[in-house]
């Protein structure tokens, strides 16, 4: 337990949603002029923003556990980062990207509502108030795409649906065995968050020709999992990737 409240579990699990939420940024910025439609990149350039805005905050609330802020934003190597595997690479097509997003956007949002500690209080609120847009605009392109490019959809679902539960955590983190809602962190399990999003997305493509994975209580294997980096296996973003994130471009620009 730090000296302010938090149980040490908390700073990883932090980073990890905060590290997903840059990720998120960039691959919404990868696409924001190359969707199919304007009303699709004007979303993607507001998402991308917004995201970049909330980990500003969780990066704030990190640095006063003794994360180091230089470390945070631009010393960091790419196995460093604790993002959720689905946004490791480039999506390479439309149906594929949203599916991306929309699981991770979701999982995201479900891991930092489940935060139930003061130094979050109001700051959820207000993130939230972002991520109803972002989900609901997802959910509606997803409804579309299941119309018109099932196959696609359903491919995506299966090619990233164990990433996303490996990085919500282990079926194993019940109500009675989960750290951090032990510890007072997390008012819900992971094991409770694994069929929320489950059961999100079976309801959201009842009727359609898309199937769901099913959510199978042995992924992540618990004995793999890496509870810092929430994935399993050593996996990464590539770095040129990183090297856009922490700006190295552009450091040649800095006046000291």
């Amino acid at each position: 337990m730090s000296d302010d409240g938090w149980p040490e579990p908390a700073v990883d699990y932090v980073q990890a949603i905060a590290d997903t939420k840059i990720l998120l940024g960039q691959r919404y910025g990868e696409w924001m002029l190359k969707g199919p439609n304007l009303e699709d990149d004007i979303s993607g350039a507001s998402n991308a923003q917004d995201e970049i805005g909330q980990v500003r905050q969780l990066f704030r609330v990190l640095t006063r556990q003794g994360v180091d802020d230089e470390w945070l934003e631009s010393e960091r190597a790419p196995d460093e980062y604790a993002n959720a595997a689905t946004l490791d690479t480039e999506a390479d097509a439309w149906p594929t990207f949203i599916v991306q997003v929309a699981l991770t956007d979701r999982a995201a949002w479900l891991l930092l509502d489940a935060i139930d500690h003061d130094d979050f209080t109001g700051m959820v609120q207000k993130m939230g108030e972002d991520e109803y847009f972002h989900l609901e605009h997802h959910d509606g392109r997803l409804e579309t795409l299941a119309e018109d490019q099932p196959e696609a959809v359903e491919a995506a679902l299966e090619d990233y649906f164990p990433d996303i539960l490996a990085f919500v955590g282990p079926a194993t983190h019940d109500a009675e065995s989960d750290p951090l809602v032990d510890a007072g962190f997390t008012d819900r399990p992971a094991a409770e968050i694994r069929r929320a999003l489950a059961e999100h997305y079976a309801d959201l493509f009842a009727g359609t020709e898309v199937s769901v994975p099913p959510l199978d209580d042995g992924v992540p294997d618990p004995d793999a999992w890496d509870e810092t980096r929430r994935r399993v296996g050593d996996g990464h973003v590539d770095a040129d990737v990183v090297d856009q994130l922490q700006g190295v471009s552009n450091r040649e620009y800095v006046i000291a």
